[in-house]
């Protein structure tokens, strides 16, 4: 679609009644971010009540109407997804804005590939919306949904606010607090303009010294075919007259909080009251009597699903990606289902009710590192497009990879009904019950309690819920191929390596952001068009050629990104990142400042001095330039651009199911990195003099 285009979502599918809306970008250096929002606006373009705001601290409606679903990563940078459910919309709106904001009003132009999808509730794209003409706008509307003669239709709007997320909040009435930050919990809507009212920049601008009026108001909606009508930007501060008999002094309106209190568990348990160390704590699910495969697969899906249908936030932050409603949720183990002459008894059913009606998704899970059966998902899809059921979800230690998926099914398009096939590996559900308890924060400490027990239990070293363990069956020749110089361009083993090494940095991202209760997100590079495969080819040549393997890792309010090298030749595995020179001050504060930020690093920290000079700049271990920071600087007059810091290690070579193997390696040696060094280091280390 272009700029100021509609259509109608009847005329694109049959099941529009529920619709998830991506909104995508990329960065060219991999740190650019944005966060969404969606207003419910009345016929009066305006809304409601701040209730009628959704964005990254109140993500969800009661009503189920809309769901922030969060960000995943994709081949081309950065995907947000937003659930509508258009039958629970309130009769009172006819609007649904879908906008973004940037933190500290950063400008949406320094973003690559900023674009908007919509797709609808069986996941089949419906239409892209792609924006090319984004500059200085700090806040964007990229589209909106509104009611035109009983039916929802879409418009491309992208247009921006250089006045931030406030100022596209007041401008739809919302009265925002921006102090509402004591607690430390919450983030306060970035800051507005002085007189609340945001500033609205292309085709909807208004000009300076326009004088605004002072009632609430909006210009008629634009008709159907033609460009968003422009907006009159009108005080926060206009309210409704009073009601008859009310008092003649109206109350002050009630104020947008940005921050909430939840509880969090404490990372460190109480002192304990045992006799000795023998004594072990009663848990809710013990894993120490499984002895099988088959034990750990069926004790692992029973606790997770009961703990999904008990604590309502976990089972919603499970499954509102694959496109479920909010509602009471129930689930079912081991369900016996006819299909054919044989009945299929999938591992677990999830139902969810919402106003009577029901999403239901069949679950198939793998423990120990048991790969998915093609033959199995393929019946249970059948079953699942024979019942009216909207997923199957797969569930093992696996983790999933974009153009790569990890079972083969057929799809009979000539059914009307389609279902959706998701995956969620093991590593996931600990990344969600972590962030719950220990950062986020719950409404029942009950519900925190019983998601630390299942935490627990997916760490036990016998619940075989490890996550990605295994590099799999080209591994081994693959690393013989490098040693002995066998290994040529094409190889088809090469490209397996890769894909794991990539499951392998993704499950190293959900660990660690986990633990940090931040966003740690891979960073690919790739060329506008590139498709998932010939990335991965071309990533396999280079294997072949070098012996190395190559990952960046974003990790939210750092410095810099974290550059992962393993060389296989070498049996090497190097962990680094670059930070930028300051913009003001003298080299010699530069350096000194840099090692005392290092006190705490480790010894064999190798730290270089990145200059614009064709030589290479000085460098040195910490441990030589802990007395002399001077030997940082370079001999010459070489400009000082930045500095690399860099730590080694051995790594195994097992396919990563011994304490020593490759997968443990990589995984110690970036929680390494970033305790020891990464940590201690100013994220504005590089505006600072």
């Amino acid at each position: 679609m272009v700029k100021g285009s509609n259509v109608g979502l009847a005329a694109l599918s049959d099941s529009t009644d529920s619709v998830i809306v991506s909104l995508g970008w990329s960065s060219p250096g991999g740190d650019g971010d944005a966060d969404v929002s969606v207003l419910l606006l009345a016929a009066d373009g305006k809304v409601r009540s701040n209730a009628d705001f959704f964005f990254y601290n109140n993500p969800a409606a009661e009503d189920g109407s809309v769901q922030l679903l969060g960000q995943t990563p994709t081949e081309v940078g950065t995907e947000d997804r937003i659930q509508l459910d258009l039958t629970a919309v309130p009769a009172g709106v006819e609007r649904l804005v879908i906008a973004a904001s940037r933190h500290q009003r950063a400008a949406f132009g320094q973003l690559d590939n900023l674009r908007l999808g919509l797709a609808d509730s069986a996941g089949e794209q419906l239409l892209t919306f792609p924006i090319a003409d984004a500059d200085s706008e700090s806040a964007f509307v990229f589209g909106e949904i509104y009611r035109r003669n009983q039916e929802w239709k879409f418009r491309a709007v992208g247009q921006g606010y250089d006045s931030g997320l406030a100022g596209l909040a007041t401008d739809f009435g919302i009265e925002i607090d921006d102090d509402e930050t004591d607690d430390g919990v919450g983030e306060g809507i970035e800051e507005g303009t002085d007189d609340g009212v945001g500033e609205r920049t292309g085709d909807e601008a208004t000009a300076p010294g326009t004088p605004q009026p002072s009632a609430v108001g909006e210009a008629p909606a634009a008709p159907d075919g033609a460009g968003p009508a422009a907006k009159v930007l009108v005080p926060a501060q206009a309210q409704p007259p009073a009601a008859e008999g009310a008092p003649s002094a109206p109350a002050a309106p009630k104020r947008l909080r940005t921050a909430r209190k939840k509880v969090t568990r404490p990372r460190s348990a109480r002192p304990s009251l045992a006799e000795n160390d023998s004594w072990r704590s009663a848990r809710l699910f013990p894993a120490t009597s499984l002895k099988s495969d088959r034990e750990r697969e069926v004790r692992a899906t029973s606790v997770l699903l009961s703990v999904m249908a008990q604590v309502p936030e976990f089972g919603r932050r499970l499954t509102a990606a694959f496109g479920a409603p909010a509602g009471r949720m129930e689930t079912f183990a081991e369900v016996s289902l006819p299909h054919g002459d044989s009945p299929k008894r999938p591992d677990g059913v999830i139902r969810v009710d919402r106003a009577g009606r029901l999403w239901t998704a069949l679950l198939e899970s793998k423990t120990n590192g048991n790969p998915l059966k093609a033959e199995q998902v393929q019946d249970y899809m059948d079953i699942a497009a024979r019942r009216g059921y909207e997923a199957v979800i797969t569930l093992s230690n696996d983790v999933a990879l974009e153009g790569s998926p990890l079972v083969s099914v057929k799809i009979d398009g000539r059914r009307k009904h389609k279902v959706m096939l998701c995956h969620l590996s093991w590593a996931e559900v600990a990344f969600q019950a972590k962030m719950l308890i220990r950062h986020e924060g719950l409404t029942n400490p009950a519900h925190g309690w019983l998601l630390e027990e299942l935490l627990h239990y997916l760490q036990h070293e016998n619940s075989g819920c490890h996550g990605f363990q295994n590099m799999g069956p080209a591994w081994v020749p693959v690393r013989n191929g490098i040693d002995d110089e066998t290994l040529t361009q094409g190889d088809e083993r090469a490209v397996q390596v890769v894909e794991s090494w990539e499951r392998l940095i993704r499950q190293v991202c959900l660990q660690l952001g986990g633990e940090l209760g931040v966003k740690v997100q891979p960073v690919q590079r790739t060329r506008r068009g590139e498709a998932p495969r010939d990335r991965r080819a071309a990533l396999a040549d280079r294997l072949c050629a070098d012996g190395r393997l190559n990952a960046e890792i974003r990790i939210e309010d750092t410095v810099g990104t974290v550059t992962i090298t393993a060389d296989l030749r070498l049996g090497k595995l190097r962990t680094s990142i670059e930070i930028p020179a300051p913009e003001q001050g003298y080299p010699l504060s530069w350096v000194k400042r840099l090692v005392r930020q290092l006190a705490e690093a480790p010894a064999d920290l190798h730290v270089e001095t990145l200059t614009d000079g064709a030589a290479a700049g000085p460098r040195g271990t910490l441990e030589k330039l802990r007395p002399e920071p001077g030997n940082l600087l370079p001999k010459d007059s070489s400009k000082i651009t930045g500095f690399r810091l860099s730590l080694a290690k051995s790594v195994g070579s097992t396919r990563g199911n011994a304490e020593t193997g490759f997968i443990r390696g990589v995984d110690a040696a970036v929680e390494r990195f970033h305790s020891g060094v990464v940590a201690h280091l100013d994220h504005r280390a590089g505006r600072r003099v």
